[in-house]
């Protein structure tokens, strides 16, 4: 479950990215996160574990610097006993914003699950600290992640393995490179095995801004798509074999461009540029 919010405070942002975001001609992602996190005021957290690559953590450092960030360090966690470093720890507690790279969401799994370090992202959030991240930054956010899977439009027995992550959330199940690699079937087949949370599928260069009251904010160049099974009324899940196709009835599924909000609490999508139904 998600961290208890204190008394007197409320929820910080949780930010998903699909990935690929614009970080050079209109880096609108990355500049409205700097925002929330405090702008020129801000100390943000780079954690760069899901990367391979030295360099992922010291390029968003420059990149969040560049943008108008008050301060932010890379806490390069490559093993487990990294995160017992209390500099870095020392750090993560006084960030005022946490960002999360992409690479592969297994390793922030297997490296920070349990870990004073995840621990003290979970709190921070609770406590008002946004926490963002991109691609598998993105999918370790929410409490049930997608480890991974198959492509493909159809659902399948067998398509999708689901993981614990860091559970910011437990409204949503998050997808990422969403569009551009096909995964409209294993996020189905994520709802298929339970339908309490909310799906939600991110283009490339494109956010999902989750403020306290649970409401989805889009932003981006492409689109978030947002399926919604609370009312499924049949699913094949449960009788097929390894490869079958599941048959999903009484799914909604929404579409949703810039400026566009999903409240997961309602299950109220509303176009951009229109007001929340009442």
């Amino acid at each position: 479950m998600p961290a208890k919010v204190p008394d007197s405070h409320r929820r910080g942002w949780i930010v998903p990215v699909g990935g690929a975001e614009d970080k050079d001609s209109n880096p609108v992602i990355l500049e409205r996160f700097i925002a929330v996190c405090g702008g020129a005021e801000s100390r943000i957290a780079v954690i760069p574990t899901a990367s391979r690559l030295d360099d992922t953590g010291e390029r968003y450092v420059r990149l969040f610097t560049e943008l108008g960030a008050g301060h932010a360090a890379s806490l390069e966690y490559k093993e487990r006993e990294d995160a017992a470093r209390p500099d870095w720890l020392a750090y993560l507690r006084e960030a005022t914003g946490v960002f999360l790279t992409g690479g592969n969401q297994l390793r922030i799994s297997t490296i920070l699950g349990g870990t004073d370090v995840a621990r003290t992202i979970r709190t921070a959030n609770a406590r008002g600290v946004p926490v963002g991240g991109t691609s598998a930054g993105a999918a370790i956010l929410s409490e049930h992640m997608i480890a991974f899977g198959r492509s493909g439009a159809t659902p399948r027995a067998g398509m999708v393995s689901l993981a614990p992550g860091l559970g910011l959330t437990n409204r949503v199940v998050i997808d990422q490179h969403f569009r551009q690699r096909d995964r409209i079937g294993r996020l189905l087949a994520a709802l298929a095995y339970n339908p309490f949370a909310v799906g939600v599928g991110l283009d490339e260069d494109t956010a999902a801004f989750i403020n306290a009251d649970d409401v989805v904010e889009v932003c981006g160049s492409g689109a978030i798509t947002v399926v919604d099974a609370s009312h499924i009324e049949h699913s094949s899940m449960d009788e097929a074999s390894e490869g079958d196709s599941i048959c999903m009835t009484g799914i909604r599924l929404h579409v949703l461009t810039e400026g566009g909000r999903f409240d997961l609490h309602r299950r109220i999508a509303t176009p951009p540029g229109r007001e929340p139904v009442d």
